[in-house]
């Protein structure tokens, strides 16, 4: 018995792991090169700590982190979906155009139809800047197009919820694009309501008593470069009466550079209702975009075409009057044509809140807008120009007759603070 038990206990032994002494201090040392010592303590006691590598921390130190610390490690652990800081953690969602996208075809739909914009309530916008203004103001966008994703990383997360985000190649934004260097981005957004949008707050800061009335005004350029220096002057208002170019083709958006978010304009006015538009006590003025030549002439003849309505003194047609083939000899006999007083554009005319007409360069401006001056108790602001010379272009006659107002004002107020009587 004492034999067979002897076997199976050498019988077992063999059944176990040998583990030989050897490698167990090889794996000891290996650890122990892979170890940073802490402290190294020398001979003569000198204790010296070591630094820890860089990106590597102590565990006793990251035990010991700061509240501060340890909360803004709690809310990294908070799910993306409760704070959506990144445009990924949002869950927004782009598609990407494939060739013949019945889609991208709304785009040309909307740049070439002022009918369509008229009707669907919608504009197309192109550039970041421009973009971004929109936004700001408070316009509401319904699609994206873009040609990288960064551009719509750019902007707002909250401003993207609900909008659609397609993806397409920038040859296409190419062939699209009114811009010389096309940026990449275009975006279709509903037709900003003037009452509903958020302008800054710099620019009502500076709003003047000044109103501006295009009228009849037909050059997108003109337009655009008028509704810029309207927005830099601090107009308060910028009425289009019918006849005018659309305020939101893309040539006026693209020569207005942000003025569209920067000042109220209101679309597509009546003359009846115009006055609807005005503040109480407002003069209209007509901007007279002869000269003292033109005025000379008047006084020498008795001609109505040589009264000075427009420059050139070609007949003026009449928006209420067109299907009538009459010239301005004979609506003069009839007494269509208001009298109204001239003075010069820097004569103080701005006591009362006031209003400007600028006439397009081709008709002039309209009969209506004589008589709308005429029962305001307005009149025309003469800008002399040298004799010779047709006209001024309309966007600089507005631009000259609106920093004129700017300055009469401020002088005002630095007159009235002087005496007393103006905080």
């Amino acid at each position: 018995m004492a034999v067979l038990r002897e076997r199976a206990c050498w019988a077992t032994r063999q059944l176990l792991p040998v583990v030989r002494t050897w490698e167990l201090d090889a794996r000891r040392w290996v650890r122990a090169l892979r170890r940073s010592p802490v402290k190294v303590v020398f001979p003569s006691g000198q204790v010296v700590e070591r630094k820890p590598g860089p990106g590597k921390e102590p565990r006793k130190a990251a035990a010991e982190a700061s509240p501060r610390e340890q909360r803004l490690k709690q809310s990294r652990q908070v799910p993306p979906s409760q704070t959506p800081s990144t445009w990924e953690e949002s869950g927004l969602r782009y598609d990407k155009a494939f060739p013949g996208d019945k889609r991208l075809s709304s785009v040309m739909t909307v740049v070439k139809s002022r009918q369509f914009r008229e009707k669907q309530g919608k504009i197309l916008l192109e550039g970041r800047r421009l973009i971004a203004d929109a936004l700001k103001a408070g316009a509401v966008p319904k699609v994206f197009f873009f040609s990288r994703l960064e551009y719509i990383k750019e902007l707002p997360i909250e401003k993207l919820k609900g909008v659609s985000l397609i993806k397409v190649k920038f040859e296409d934004v190419k062939d699209w694009s009114d811009l010389v260097t096309p940026q990449g981005i275009m975006g279709i957004f509903a037709k900003p309501d003037h009452v509903k949008m958020t302008y800054p707050e710099s620019q009502l800061l500076h709003t003047l008593p000044i109103l501006l009335i295009c009228d009849n005004l037909r050059d997108p350029g003109n337009l655009g470069t008028i509704l810029r220096s309207a927005a830099g002057a601090g107009c308060s208002k910028v009425l289009l009466t019918k006849g005018c170019v659309d305020a939101w083709e893309p040539k006026v958006l693209r020569a207005g550079m942000g003025a569209h978010f920067q000042v109220p304009i209101i679309n597509n006015v009546d003359w009846e209702a115009v006055p609807n538009y005005l503040p109480n006590d407002t003069r209209v003025y007509v901007a007279d975009n002869c000269g003292l030549y033109t005025q000379a002439q008047a006084q020498m003849s008795n001609k109505a075409s040589d009264y000075g309505w427009v420059c050139d003194r070609r007949p003026l047609k009449f928006h209420k009057y067109e299907e009538e083939e009459e010239n301005l000899e004979s609506a003069a006999s009839k007494g269509w044509l208001p009298e109204l007083e001239v003075q010069s554009y820097d004569s103080d005319w701005t006591e009362a809140p006031a209003a400007v007409v600028i006439g397009g360069e081709t008709s002039g401006v309209s009969l209506e807008s004589l008589q709308l001056a005429e029962s305001t108790g307005g009149g025309r602001l003469l800008i002399p120009i040298v004799p010779g010379v047709d006209s001024l272009n309309s966007a600089m006659a507005a631009s000259i007759l609106l920093f004129e107002g700017r300055r009469q004002l401020r002088v005002r107020a630095e007159h009235l603070s002087r005496d007393g009587s103006y905080h």
